[in-house]
């Protein structure tokens, strides 16, 4: 990848996370949020790699992750949704399965896919609120 491709990508990086805005101002009783992913892929050996992301209320409240196959466009693994679900019903874990439906013509539909499970800690209510 060329330098101007790099910092293109940073600087859209930069601007979607701002767009998302933090964690502590989108989901204010959270306190916290852990993600433990497992990125597979369609090859010999399959594990690609594991991964653990600790949120925390000062980050950015952007759950997206780019497909890490090669030649992969415009694919990846998006979080928000699940998240932002697990919040409204005031849930604390959950696991699950998200392909990558990036689109090219060299990669089979099924190319990659990770495994993840959240685990979301709450901020307790004040004592003396029902």
């Amino acid at each position: 990848m060329n330098r101007h491709d790099y910092a293109a990508k940073l600087e859209l990086k930069k601007r979607n996370n701002i767009a998302a805005g933090l964690v502590s101002e989108r989901f204010p009783a959270v306190s916290g949020i852990v993600i433990h992913m497992t990125y597979y892929r369609k090859a010999m050996i399959p594990l690609l790699m594991v991964r653990t992301l600790n949120v925390f209320p000062t980050s950015y409240a952007y759950f997206k992750m780019d497909c890490m196959i090669k030649g992969c466009k415009g694919g990846g693994f998006d979080l928000t949704t699940v998240l932002a679900d697990m919040i409204k019903m005031h849930k604390k874990e959950t696991r699950g399965i998200i392909f990558c439906r990036g689109n090219t013509e060299a990669l089979e539909a099924d190319h990659a896919r990770i495994e993840y499970e959240a685990v979301i800690q709450y901020k307790k209510p004040p004592k003396g609120n029902s």
